[in-house]
């Protein structure tokens, strides 16, 4: 047998006692109909460590793809800025341009006497006049024209595209 120490006697008897044996009812309701759940084949619910990972997987990689799609929007947006502002500069450049031979023509002397004459500021022996738009054409047998003596074709304009042919050259009436 064993050897008793000083124990309680419940404790004792509770080791000294043979496993009761399941009683055939007992026995039935187990092997029946009824068996209680096996609790570590079942799936857990609620949050593992593994949906909490695929979870954080999800974020940071939904995250990383939107940083990058901000960053291609804004690339597209600064390329589109650049063509935008060498469009810009290149219509700058022929303005500058223009505004260069305006000035080149206007310090030219011939150009700088005829504004002066269109104020009255000529020389001294000059005779200031003007054309109305409205004056009727000189007629083909005036005094001075060459076009008879020469022989050239008669072209037919008013007085002012004459004057501004004679003051500016063949291209000047436009």
């Amino acid at each position: 047998m064993h050897s008793r120490s000083a124990t309680s006697p419940e404790l004792d008897d509770a080791l000294d006692a043979k496993p009761e044996e399941p009683t055939a009812e007992a026995e039935g309701r187990v092997q029946g109909s009824f068996r209680p759940p096996d609790l570590d084949t079942m799936p857990v619910p609620g949050i593992t460590r593994r949906r909490v990972a695929f979870a954080m997987a999800a974020i940071v990689s939904a995250w990383i793809i939107i940083v990058f799609a901000r960053q291609v929007g804004e690339g597209a947006a600064a390329t589109g800025r650049a063509e935008a502002a060498a469009i810009e500069n290149a219509a700058l450049t022929a303005d500058v341009a223009g505004l260069q031979r305006e000035l080149d023509q206007v310090r030219q002397q011939a150009y700088i006497e005829q504004q002066a004459r269109g104020h009255r500021l000529g020389d001294p022996g000059e005779i200031p006049f003007a054309v109305a738009a409205d004056a009727p054409a000189l007629p083909a047998d005036a005094p001075g024209s060459a076009t008879q003596a020469l022989g050239a074709s008669q072209e037919r304009g008013s007085p002012l595209d004459s004057w501004l042919r004679l003051l500016f050259g063949p291209g000047a009436d436009g």
